[in-house]
């Protein structure tokens, strides 16, 4: 299973726009959004998952501290 990050920017409406998506042998599986100093000290800085494809399609909107963590999630999700 081959990982790729894409830095991008999304327009998610809010001030967060700095995301990642993610690839899996070539296939879009994830986007993340990093989300900003607007929200608590706790979550700024962390990784929101704002959409995922195909099987990983659910209602889980997890946050995670960094894009490793995230990439750790959605290999083990598609491993299952």
């Amino acid at each position: 299973m081959e990982l790729t990050r894409q830095l991008v920017n999304v327009e998610t409406g809010s001030p967060d726009e700095a995301g990642c998506l993610l690839f899996i042998d070539g296939r879009l599986v994830a986007v993340f959004v990093q989300l900003g100093l607007e929200h608590n000290s706790g979550l700024a800085g962390k990784w929101f998952l704002e959409h995922a494809f195909g099987s990983m399609d659910k209602n889980d909107q997890p946050i995670f501290d960094d894009l490793e963590a995230a990439e750790s999630w959605v290999t083990a999700r598609l491993s299952a």
